[in-house]
């Protein structure tokens, strides 16, 4: 046995249930470390390691004197950090303190449950941050750890032992399981109050604004950005055709794409693309993580033209100018929904004069090169008789074919672009020629604008795995993807993708950016992606059952009950039974416990209590011979015919061959000694 361990055998239990209520702590915080100013998360550090000093010391708590330093100094740094002392962030970091301190003055048995309220408290603030099921599974080790050591408290010191207390808070645990389970099925989901628990806001890659070789940042983020599976029997579109439409990007610095100004009178100006759908819907139901940004990605092209709204519990998106689906706010919570889609589309048939300049404008200056490159290309005979539209398509195609037969090279590292030289779509297209998705959609739509027709860039999604996971299809943040559009007099936008000329597979297939493998990852590639998508099933499972749990699911659970109109007052209706039943059975319960359960015990029982209602009280502590003995003094001759049954009712206890007395008897016996 080593000294260390020696001496924690030779400490006091209440010192050994300290070190245990300091660890409860500790995993009750630790999600909040990541969320809360460094200088929080060390001095909550430094807060409890002295705690655990002193502990294994067995020194003295410290005066409040240093108490009142550490508070002043805790609210200083958050006034400081927050320029508040009240919100979410400002509000969990004090109780993070007060938790920390409070550990520094645990006199007394009140002190601990100040101690453990603060506890189930920050359980709760946890789902603030997440609602993922390694949150859940976290909040519910962190209640069993704080409910061990209510049990401790209330006990005698050093009675039970930990484990006990474990058993017996995983007992408590258990119980409680069902009845959070059926409030959480029958609970009034009331907006805003049930929404806002959110996620953290996701980074999917997407984003209002493009800067030029910055989406192979998200090469390594291999989570999950949407699942979706197809309704009704629609079948999934062809490869080349699965994207996701995202923000569409239209103004260029030399740089960096972004997003057409919002401001009052500037969509009047760039005027709106009409729409027109043809061919079959596809029906498909879409699970959406959140976003960190306001546009909704869906995929190409789903019904209503501009201005028209997609109403969604709690929240209203509205098609924007170019077909982009717009939110009024960052979307930060998970969206499920139904919707269709359309293979076969056109968009912007009557591009006026205004929008089309909108899409033709560069910076003034930039990439000459690029720029001289495409005058020549667009001076050559074979486009001289063509017509606005087909002339237009002949440049698109003509640009294809040169990125497919000049050793143009698809690569998630192609180094820094713009450090020697601000022109960075000269240094790509006519040096380098190294780059990605957003390289080639970037060079394709400002030769396109160089040569006189109107191109956009739009941004989104292209593709899904290969295998569906629990009958849903995957799309990963790493099936961010940027493309082009360019507009054809006649025929509207057509969508190009110049990255399917240099990597095919990256559309054709849909195969999403490669990430570099873990360690894990390569030594068993085969087995990590069965791991990982088996837990992402799980987490699927988790969001379909839970999360999407809505007041339409209640609704629908209460028809199946038998209502036949389910509405609120009827929600409450069956909320209200619940908690009568519960009520009830815990009353039952209750009273059950409280009696005997061995046939001796509940025999003694029924004996006195047939005896008090003679009026005759007895100590409950005698055998039957020591009641009949008593009764004798007490009530002498006339108690005889009780003391001889009570004497029976012992040998019969003992003797193998001794009959039970009938309670009949007993009976008779017990009215004669009625005053």
């Amino acid at each position: 046995m080593s000294a260390i361990q020696a001496r924690w055998e030779r400490l006091p239990r209440d010192t050994r249930d300290s070190f245990f209520l300091l660890g409860v702590i500790t995993a009750v915080m630790a999600p909040h470390a990541g969320h809360l100013p460094w200088w929080s998360t060390a001095l909550t550090a430094i807060v409890l390691g002295w705690r655990a000093q002193l502990a294994w010391r067995q020194r003295p708590l410290p005066s409040r004197w240093w108490l009142v330093a550490i508070v002043a100094l805790y609210a200083s740094l958050t006034w400081l950090t927050f320029r508040t002392l009240v919100g979410r962030e400002a509000g969990i970091t004090l109780l993070v303190m007060l938790m920390a301190l409070k550990t520094l003055e645990l006199r007394a048995r009140r002190d601990a449950f100040v101690v453990f309220f603060l506890g189930f408290f920050l359980v709760l603030t946890q789902f603030l941050y997440s609602q993922a099921l390694l949150t859940a599974i976290g909040s519910l080790v962190s209640l069993w750890g704080l409910l061990a050591a209510v049990v401790l408290a209330q006990m005698p010191t050093g009675v039970p032992s930990i484990a006990i207390a474990a058993r017996r808070a995983a007992g408590t645990t258990a119980l409680g399981l069902p009845v959070m389970v059926l409030l959480f099925v029958l609970f009034p989901r009331i907006a805003p109050l049930w929404g806002v628990p959110t996620e953290a806001i996701g980074r999917t890659g997407l984003s209002n604004q493009l800067e030029f070789g910055a989406m192979n940042e998200i090469a390594n983020d291999d989570s999950i950005a949407l699942r979706l599976r197809f309704l009704d029997g629609s079948a999934p579109p062809p490869p080349d055709q699965r994207y996701f439409r995202g923000p569409v990007l239209t103004r260029f610095d030399g740089k960096t794409w972004r997003a057409p100004d919002s401001r009052a009178g500037q969509g009047w100006l760039r005027g709106r693309d009409d729409l027109a759908l043809s061919g079959p819907a596809l029906r498909y139901e879409l699970t959406l993580e959140p976003l960190r940004i306001p546009v909704l990605p869906l995929l190409e092209m789903s019904p209503g033209g501009p201005g028209a709204d997609l109403s969604l519990p709690d929240l209203t998106l509205t098609r924007g100018p170019e077909l982009q689906w717009l939110s009024p706010r960052p979307i930060t919570e998970r969206l499920r929904l139904e919707t269709s889609a359309h293979v076969s589309w056109q968009a912007g048939l009557r591009l006026n004069r205004l929008q089309q300049q909108s899409n033709l404008e560069l910076p003034a200056g930039g990439n000459p090169r690029t720029l001289a490159w495409a005058r020549e290309l667009a001076g050559q005979p074979r486009f001289a008789d063509l017509a606005p539209g087909p002339r237009a398509e002949a440049l698109a195609a003509a640009l294809l074919a040169h990125v497919r037969s000049n050793e143009f090279i698809y690569t998630l590292s192609p180094g820094r672009y713009g450090e020697g030289s601000p022109h960075v779509i000269d240094e790509f297209w006519l040096d380098r020629r190294l780059g990605f998705c957003e390289h080639f959609a970037s060079a394709f739509v400002v030769l396109m604008r160089g040569m006189g027709v109107p191109a956009r860039i739009v941004t989104g999604f292209q593709g899904w795995d290969a295998d569906p996971q629990d009958g849903y299809l995957v799309v990963r943040n790493a099936n961010a993807h940027a493309w082009a559009e360019y507009w054809v007099d006649g025929r509207g936008w057509m969508r190009s993708d110049p990255t399917a000329a240099v990597a095919p597979n990256r559309v054709t297939q849909g195969q999403a950016l490669q990430p570099s493998p873990g360690v894990f990852g390569q030594l068993n590639p085969t087995l990590w992606r069965a791991l990982r998508n088996g837990w992402e099933t799980v987490n699927n499972r988790w969001q379909q059952l839970v999360l999407n749990y809505s007041r339409q699911n209640q609704f629908d659970l209460l028809k199946k009950l038998g209502f036949e109109r389910p509405d609120w007052a009827a929600l409450g209706q069956a909320l209200a039974g619940v908690i009568l039943a519960l009520a009830i059975a815990s009353a039952a319960w209750i009273r059950w416990s409280s009696r005997p359960h061995d046939a001796w015990s509940r025999q003694r029982a029924r004996i006195l209590a047939l005896l008090a209602r003679a009026g005759v009280t007895l100590p409950t502590h005698e055998s039957p011979a020591g009641w009949a003995r008593a009764l004798r003094r007490q009530h002498g001759q006339k108690a005889e015919p009780a003391a001889q049954w009570l004497e029976r009712l012992e040998r019969s206890r003992y003797a193998a061959d001794a009959p039970a007395p009938a309670w009949r008897e007993f009976h008779q016996a017990a009215r004669m000694l009625k005053p």
